[in-house]
């Protein structure tokens, strides 16, 4: 099994004046391909500050980040950006949609910045759309849909580009439980159809669906468990 991932002695710290601010401090762990990964860790453990360097949101202070068979340690920003668009999909908690697009344009958004022509672009934004079962919902607004709906929208943006990786924030933080249930579905069926997903989540039973739990503590990886029997839940409505 290939590394898609490879984090080696990464270390990140803030400076307040001169005050150094070590947040992480000196993590080295793999993702494989097709893993299914839930990164874990209270307040000030480091998860949110990883969670920016693996979706190359920020760059380390030291140590070494092969992504995808690419050194993105200490790439400029405008390359991260590229790599960014090209290598992750990313799934937030506050959905994130512009409200003056159609769930569809929503979809459709990165390949804008990939240049893709505008039927293409409606064409693949559909069959992702067709994937999340939102298809019968793609001139309406974001104001016109659900949370879950919302939700499903994001997923679908995040797939737009055949990423190698679905990072995955808190997806479910402001979604009741049967929703949350809903979307922890979809990821399962992406994740089955061989994406590799990095979920980061503070609620164990939502956790409890990934196959590999990682727990931070103090800015150190504190336990890197194989979970044997991983949550699933089907709902016909999906």
């Amino acid at each position: 099994m290939s590394s898609i991932i490879h984090l080696e002695n990464i270390v990140k710290s803030y400076y307040l004046g001169k005050q150094e601010l070590q947040v992480l401090k000196g993590i080295t762990l793999d993702i494989f391909k097709n893993e299914y990964v839930a990164l874990m860790g209270p307040s000030g453990s480091g998860k949110s500050t990883l969670m920016n360097i693996l979706g190359c949101l920020d760059s380390p202070t030291g140590g070494k980040y092969i992504l995808n068979g690419k050194d993105v340690s200490g790439m400029p920003d405008n390359d991260l950006a590229e790599v960014r668009n090209v290598e992750i999909g990313f799934v937030f908690q506050q959905f994130n949609l512009l409200p003056r697009l159609t769930a569809l344009e929503n979809v459709a958004l990165p390949l804008v910045y990939s240049g893709i022509g505008k039927k293409e672009r409606e064409e693949r934004a559909m069959e992702v759309m067709k994937k999340v079962k939102l298809d019968d919902r793609t001139h309406h607004k974001p104001n016109e849909l659900s949370g879950g709906q919302c939700q499903r929208v994001a997923i679908a943006r995040a797939l737009i580009n055949n990423p190698a990786i679905i990072l995955a924030d808190e997806p479910t933080g402001n979604l009741d439980s049967t929703t949350s249930y809903e979307i922890m579905d979809i990821l399962g069926k992406i994740h089955d159809d061989g994406n590799t997903v990095v979920l980061v989540t503070h609620e164990e039973d939502i956790s409890l669906f990934a196959r590999r739990v990682i727990r931070l503590k103090d800015g150190m990886v504190e336990t890197d468990k194989i979970n044997d029997h991983p949550s699933t839940i089907s709902h016909a409505a999906l």
